[in-house]
């Protein structure tokens, strides 16, 4: 029972100054689904999971000619397939409803950081360079984490318990390749409970 009200006592604060959670889909890089919560006023969490899209095709053939599958393989083409993706962050918010002269709803700016990481699968195809003839083949995942920022904007409707948001930002390679940076971006709705 102590240990009950002991956790009560330390989660009230950040119950009751929690705005509303919401859950939804953005639509962008990465594509994902999203929840989002508030700790305070301003301050709020979000997780996403879902879909990252692929880079660039110089990109892969980099990772094929630093990784090679045997020492004379030479690099012929490749495809990539999306991965998952799943994000961490946490945003500031601002309410900026005044500035636009909205009298229905509101509207919030916020801006934040978190962290990222996302996987491709790839297939690459090379020749052995003894025999140029003979076509190989060599499946690998790709992962991608590090740091991303962000910046957006989401307007809460009034008299529906829904909000829509579009953002953008980057996302910073720390592993696999150090200092890779890919912008992302995205619009999406969330359901408000």
């Amino acid at each position: 029972m102590k240990f009950k009200l002991i956790i009560l006592l330390v989660l009230l604060p950040v119950i009751s100054f929690a705005q509303e959670r919401g859950v939804g889909i953005r639509l962008g890089e990465p594509l994902s689904i999203t929840y989002k919560d508030f700790l305070t006023e301003y301050i709020s969490i979000e997780g996403m999971i879902g879909s990252a899209g692929i880079n660039g095709a110089s990109y892969y053939q980099k990772d094929f000619e630093t990784n090679l599958p045997e020492s004379n393989a030479f690099y012929i083409s490749h495809s990539a397939k999306k991965g998952i993706s799943f994000n961490v962050r946490s945003a500031y918010h601002e309410d900026i409803t005044d500035v636009f002269g909205i009298t229905e709803g509101y509207l919030m700016a916020y801006g934040g950081a978190g962290i990222q990481l996302r996987t491709t699968k790839v297939t690459y195809s090379y020749a052995d360079g003894q025999n140029s003839s003979l076509i190989k083949n060599d499946s690998r995942t790709n992962a991608d984490f590090g740091p991303e920022a962000f910046i957006g904007a989401e307007y809460y409707f009034d008299d529906v318990p829904i909000s829509v948001f579009g953002e953008a930002g980057f996302f910073l390679e720390l592993i696999d390749r150090i200092g890779h940076i890919k912008g992302q971006g995205g619009i999406g709705v969330r359901y408000l409970f």
